[in-house]
């Protein structure tokens, strides 16, 4: 597919860095590819168990090393702050969302006290690029005339954030995306070249595609430099609402009609069979919705539908990323490419048609047509006119084996899918790793490839000390110690990972349970009766985290 006329403006851009001159040393440090999903499902993916086609990632998984146990924090924002400071969330400032709750863990923005994988790398002499979503800056809801006409594109303000908080203001050198978190996929809202706002779109524009060509027109620019380049391309897909391409839908058409029940069993059944997984000790948790059944669903037509649309964007995003390998193999960049590919938290089972247009989502289009929230599922998802989620139950689909999703700190919430290709290194490919993990570990890991430092200060600020812990002796097929423990707090729902036990609860109302993951990895077997000392243990430990990380206020 031929560059979008926008993604190839970007390349015209100015070029940042130099030629290696006569006499000067090979600049051998990998190039660093970062590729973040946003609200993929579990076993969404081919290689994790899904139907949906993903040949790309595929690849890289037989080539690479895929972990079963790695974690990102529940939510959209606070995982891609944690993924670009090294720091839990609240540390870096966005334990929440992005509004400013004026509490250190909650302020909506990286705060001063961090430094991001970009500025580091970029002070290491890297060149920096990142494409897609943001969403770790402060946004502000408008009075709701104003809010939905700024949505719809029909009035314009200066900027979506202040810029001080844009990624060209936190060493990137080159940014093209969307600076808030929800899009029109077909007409994106927050939508910037470096700082300036894009105005308008080309008509046959998709978000998803636009990502992917820019990510590679990128590549096409840096290769042209002798030094490495660091890419986070921040995918917005298959978040809500659900909007695809006619022709991808077509690929899924049948594909759900089977229901629920049915595509969450196959894809158990082919998550052992990867490898993945182990029958002892991962039993297939119940569905959660036992009053519920496919047969006499009245809604089967739109829920068919819409998982369809769900599996179109990842289908959709799958292609871009096999452009984006394409061209570094064209470039003869892919062998010594760090390549890392995860998601943002679980499926999200969020209703989108219930919450109306508002904040985040526009009510019309630009050229004024009425935008349908299809709270009775009477119009079916896909296009841009319709604003839709898959639900709770398909979420539940589509974080096989577990139970729960986005916004839940139970494993359905926070395990991600995470390959490492680096063909440079990884000799051995498809190695399946158990190592547990968390999204705070990007940064070092990325650092300890590239030879670049953590900072303790930085442009004049102290730095918050790095919680993340390189997983590179992993990737590499050594043993490695992982962290002794692993805290969560996501608006009152906790949890906390030491070896294998695990505490969670859903929110601060709820009380403690306990799992031994490692014969319980679906979290049936609640053990806090049995074991109140642990759990008396194990939560004074999340208590005094919850303080030291700026979850809670100072006692």
């Amino acid at each position: 597919m031929k560059y979008y006329l926008l993604s190839a403006i970007m390349v015209l851009m100015a070029t940042v860095g130099g030629t290696a001159g006569l006499g000067q040393k090979k600049d051998n440090r990998p190039n660093i590819v970062v590729i973040m999903a946003d609200d993929l499902g579990y076993s969404d993916l081919g290689c994790y168990g899904g139907e949906i086609q993903t040949p790309a990632l595929d690849k890289l998984a037989k080539n690479g090393v895929r972990f079963t146990q790695f974690y990102n924090t529940s939510r959209c924002c606070p995982s891609r702050a944690s993924l670009l400071t090294g720091l839990y969330p609240h540390e870096a400032g966005v334990g929440a969302m992005t509004f400013d709750n004026r509490l250190p863990g909650y302020r909506g923005y990286l705060t001063e006290n961090t430094v991001t994988l970009a500025e580091v790398l970029k002070s290491a002499g890297y060149n920096t690029g990142m494409v897609g979503k943001w969403h770790v800056s402060q946004t502000e809801e408008l009075k709701k005339d104003e809010q939905l006409k700024w949505l719809a594109h029909q009035t314009q303000y200066p900027a979506f954030s202040p810029l001080g908080q844009y990624p060209a203001n936190r060493g990137f050198d080159k940014f093209y995306g969307n600076i808030w978190g929800v899009v029109d996929y077909f007409d994106p809202f927050s939508l910037v070249n470096g700082t300036r706002p894009v105005k308008s779109v080309p008509k046959d524009y998709y978000h998803t595609v636009a990502i992917g060509d820019t990510a590679v027109a990128y590549i096409e620019d840096f290769s042209k430099q002798d030094k490495p380049f660091f890419l986070y391309v921040a995918h917005t897909a298959p978040h809500w609402p659900l909007q695809a391409l006619p022709e991808d839908i077509k690929k899924y058409k049948n594909t759900y009609k089977a229901g629920w029940e049915a595509i969450r069993k196959s894809r158990y059944e082919r998550l052992l069979e990867l490898g993945l997984f182990q029958k002892e000790n991962t039993v297939l948790s119940p569905f959660m919705f036992p009053e519920k059944n496919w047969d006499n669903n009245p809604d089967k037509g739109f829920d068919a539908r819409a998982m369809a649309v769900h599996a179109a964007m990842v289908d959709r995003m799958d292609q871009t990323i096999g452009k984006l390998i394409e061209k570094l193999e064209e470039k003869g960049k892919l062998e010594n490419t760090l390549l890392l590919f995860l998601s943002d938290n679980g499926a999200s089972s969020e209703r989108p048609s219930e919450y109306g247009p508002g904040f985040d989502r526009a009510g019309s289009t630009r050229d004024g047509r009425e935008v349908l929230f299809p709270v009775k599922k009477k119009h079916l998802p896909g296009p841009q006119t319709v604003h839709a989620g898959i639900g709770p139950e398909w979420a539940h689909v589509a974080n096989t084996p577990f139970r729960y999703y986005k916004a839940r700190v139970y494993e359905g919430g926070i395990a991600t899918p995470l390959i490492v290709h680096w063909p440079l290194k990884i000799k051995s490919g498809g190695d399946i790793t158990n190592y547990p993990g968390h999204v705070m570990d990007i940064m070092a890991t990325c650092l300890e490839a590239s030879g670049a430092v953590y900072p303790s200060t930085f442009a004049g600020r102290p730095i918050t000390p790095m919680q993340g812990k390189s997983f590179l002796p992993t990737v590499a097929g050594n043993k490695q110690k992982g962290h002794s423990v692993i805290f969560w707090e996501h608006f009152g729902a906790g949890a906390l990972r030491q070896g294998d036990w695990k505490l969670v609860r859903l929110d601060a109302n709820d009380t403690w349970k306990l799992y031994n993951l490692a014969v319980d990895r679906t979290e049936l077997q609640n053990l806090s009766e049995r074991y109140p000392q642990k759990v008396q243990e194990l939560s004074q430990t999340w208590q005094k985290m919850a303080y030291e990380t700026k979850a809670l206020p100072a006692p």
